[in-house]
């Protein structure tokens, strides 16, 4: 089984005194392929790592104690790594495509919608089962139109910034310019889409990560929902094979036998905006001086590290591992569980739903029931499961909550967390189960002491493992993935768009402009900013 979290720290290997070209600030998978990158074109790399393993939250881990189920820990699909990215570095890596995009019960009745990537008829009978036969069109000319967009941004990831007008002319049809970048996501939907589940499916992809409404001012939901269409340029979320772990296990190995020299356990107390670097390893203090620095953490961190006061960041979800012993019985008749779980499973996530459930965090609350997501990465790769759990029917299940923002828990002591964390954690079960034909518990497997095998990250959580400030799983609010038309694009640093506000700190993580999620552009952009800017 392969895992980012298991790799000795490299020996020494420059000389005392001697300079790095290139400092990278983090070891999550961005780090990793700006590492990677920059080694592999002759430059001397050192990358600094605080915590005891390389990964960041691209991970796999052996959450149950020993059960033999290897989850991905916190990031848990791929969508947006570029194809250009895997090859580039030659990263054997194997991303493998779900059966099925998505099922969503209806509450309250036995049906559900079940979009089937491989039956376009299947699919459209599910549309009338739950009473949206009128949607199936609607759906279609919706994603047909934002498809348009897509086309034109997603090749454009692996280059330079485009301005906004360049996008304009590239797409052709302004309209569906305007519904996707210029009016809240909720016009979009309600243009083409009745159905109260239908609208929902929609709009759950502008609200990962992401904590805002339907017709939120600021179009965060429209920048998330964007990122979410545009991955691999159809907006197929895959899984890869062996876990999370693999895909920066393969990182890893590209790094270091281009040369990087990759250090954990180290963490970085100071850095200036002219290259200098000071970092603690065990007892030692260590300075040197680079030609530049990456910083592939958090931009709040390095405005901290750096004396400045960072700007508020929130996450507003809460993750759920789970390891079953079965997959539990749905309320519809006749679908096979493998099929409303091999996609994503969407919980209580209808439009009024969701908009219901983001008033309540916005007062303080937690949701009942609680829209989440969820899926069984061992339906599409069992190859994260020992040979004992294929064997006996056992799943691994991720279940991803909506609109459960920071401050519920940004000020709590240790002994209140847990008690939120249970809350939290209690609530995502209970919501699951309202939806199902047996209670979710009485199919958690069990450790041999009769432990639930259940592992609940919170937003606190993310923020004390991962150094992620608010829980932010995208380290701060997504960028549009364009420049617009009067913003300067002088330096290399703002052409690919990873220009910070510390001198020539260099932007390499999900906080950069067109960072975020497991794509590996943050590092992607900022190597190509260095290797273009080279005399």
């Amino acid at each position: 089984m392969t895992a980012a979290n298991t790799s000795p720290p490299d020996p020494p290997r420059r000389r005392a005194g001697s300079t790095p070209d290139v400092v990278v600030v983090g070891g999550g998978h961005n780090g990793l392929v700006a590492a990677a990158y920059l080694a592999r074109a002759g430059q001397d790399v050192l990358l600094l790592e605080r915590d005891d393993h390389l990964g960041g939250a691209t991970v796999s881990a052996d959450a149950f104690g020993g059960m033999g189920a290897h989850l991905s820990r916190y990031s848990y699909l791929v969508s947006l790594l570029p194809r250009r990215i895997v090859d580039d570095l030659g990263l054997d890596l194997t991303l493998r495509r779900r059966r099925w995009s998505s099922y969503t019960p209806v509450p309250g009745r036995d049906v559900g919608l079940l979009v089937d990537d491989g039956d376009p008829a299947a699919t459209a009978d599910s549309f009338a089962r739950i009473g949206a036969a009128a949607d199936l069109d609607g759906w279609h000319e919706l994603y047909e139109r934002v498809a348009r967009l897509v086309a034109v941004l997603w090749p454009s990831m692996t280059e330079p910034l485009p301005r906004r007008r360049d996008v304009e002319a590239r797409v052709g049809d302004l309209s569906v310019v305007a519904d996707v970048l210029d009016r809240p996501l909720g016009h979009l939907i309600e243009r083409h889409l009745r159905h109260d589940v239908t609208r929902g499916v929609v709009l759950t992809d502008g609200l990962i990560g992401t904590f805002a409404d339907a017709h939120s001012a600021d179009l965060a939901q429209n920048v998330c929902f964007l990122y979410h269409v545009m991955g691999g340029g159809t907006g197929h979320w895959d899984v890869p094979v062996g876990g999370m772990g693999a895909v920066t296990g393969a990182l890893e190995r590209a790094a270091r036998e281009a040369g990087a020299t990759l250090r954990v356990g180290a963490s970085v107390r100071s850095l200036t905006g002219d290259g200098e670097v000071t970092w603690q390893e065990g007892d030692e203090e260590h300075v040197v001086r680079a030609r530049h620095v990456l910083w592939a953490a958090a931009p709040a961190v390095l405005d901290e590290v750096m004396g400045v006061a960072p700007a508020p960041v929130e996450g507003a979800q809460v993750k759920v591992n789970v390891l079953l012993s079965a997959l539990p019985r749905l309320r519809e008749p006749g679908l096979a569980p493998e099929a409303a779980f091999g996609g994503t499973f969407h919980v209580h996530e209808t439009y009024t739903g969701l908009e219901a459930a983001y008033a309540a965090g916005r007062a303080g609350l937690v949701a009942a029931p609680l829209p989440c997501e969820i899926y069984c990465h061992s339906i599409t790769d069992d190859s994260i499961l020992a040979p004992h759990l294929r064997g006996s029917g056992a799943h691994t299940l991720t279940a991803f909550a909506l609109h459960t923002p920071h401050r519920r828990l940004a000020n709590l002591g240790e002994a209140d967390h847990a008690k939120e964390r249970d809350l939290l954690e209690r609530a995502v079960l209970d919501s699951i189960s309202s939806v199902l034909a047996q209670p979710l518990d009485e199919v958690i497997a069990r450790t041999p002491d009769g432990r639930a095998c259940i592992e609940t990250k919170t937003t606190r959580d993310l923020q004390d493992a991962l150094a992620m400030p608010g829980g932010h799983i995208f380290h701060g609010p997504l960028s549009w993935p364009f420049a617009a038309d009067d913003e300067p694009l002088v330096t290399p640093a703002q052409r690919w768009g990873v220009a910070s506000a510390h001198g020539d700190v260099l932007l390499a993580g999900a906080g950069s402009r067109r960072g975020g999620g497991v794509s590996g552009l943050g590092g992607y952009h900022a190597a190509r900013a260095i290797l273009d800017g080279r005399p």
